[in-house]
């Protein structure tokens, strides 16, 4: 049964955050050719059919070292954890935190827009009728958007991962807003996004029921500033600045897994 108060979701990747502190002590003791055979067997251990992983080196004291992986499923992404771990690399790694969560768009306008066609269609919602053709569209919409379902990983130098919840609180609570309302607050934050476009690449994952925060947002750049921008903008709009609550704020330089070597020797890899 389709609530008409609850917007839809569209799901693509799964996806897993790892971040890390490198022993950077006992790492410098290995020589070079043991710090390639780590790299090589590492780079290795991230390799996917389907997906795609990338390395980011963290500024700041949270981690040295953050790990974004795309799958599929949760079963890659239990492999892909379980293929890390094996590697020797991870004898020299120690993990901080983790994000688990899947690609998520979520569908305010559309929802509304499904129901009142069924609507004009004289199809009773909570009828068999009604599930199966609102189930057609939302298919229908999924195709639709298949590319920002399963994206690739942005080939852009900067990388800003944050969680962020919706306020629930006794004055404040986004869950009780009506529908509508919600849904024009909304627009009216992915309108300050779309200034961006072209400037910062963002993907939003949903992870209610799977961590400790409602969703978790990467955004890539070619700068660093915009991220700044971008997020200060943001917050005067008013599903920010009434009803968002953010966790860490994660930001460094990502490379390929393929230039790690580069990382373990103490120079920052090219992307």
């Amino acid at each position: 049964m389709h609530n008409p108060e609850v917007p839809e979701t569209l799901e693509g990747w799964s996806v897993l955050h790892h971040m890390y502190r490198v022993h950077w002590a006992t790492l410098r003791s290995l020589s070079l050719q043991a710090k390639q055979d780590l790299a090589r067997e590492f780079s290795a251990s991230t390799a996917a059919e389907n997906g795609a992983s990338s390395c980011v080196h963290l500024l700041g004291h949270k981690a040295d070292l953050m790990l974004v992986h795309f799958r599929k499923s949760f079963e890659e992404l239990s492999q892909t954890q379980l293929a890390i771990q094996q590697t020797r690399l991870s004898e020299y790694l120690e993990m901080t935190t983790s994000y688990v969560s899947i690609v998520e768009l979520g569908m305010y306008e559309m929802t509304a827009k499904i129901h009142q066609q069924l609507a004009g269609r004289s199809l009773k919602q909570g009828s068999e009728e009604f599930d199966r053709a609102f189930d057609e569209e939302m298919n229908q919409q999924k195709n639709r958007v298949m590319g920002r379902l399963f994206p690739e990983i942005p080939a852009r130098r900067h990388v800003c991962f944050y969680p962020m919840n919706k306020r629930r609180g006794e004055s404040k609570n986004w869950y009780s807003v009506p529908f509508e309302r919600r849904g024009e607050m909304m627009l009216e934050h992915g309108i300050v996004g779309r200034h961006y476009a072209g400037r910062v690449t963002q993907i939003i994952s949903g992870s209610i029921g799977f961590d400790d925060w409602e969703w978790g947002v990467d955004l890539f750049a070619d700068e660093p500033l915009v991220f700044k921008k971008l997020i200060y903008e943001m917050r005067f709009d008013e599903a920010s600045a009434v009803y968002a609550e953010f966790g860490p704020f994660y930001i460094g330089l990502q490379f390929s897994p393929n230039n790690l070597l580069t990382f373990l020797e103490g120079r920052t890899p090219d992307l």
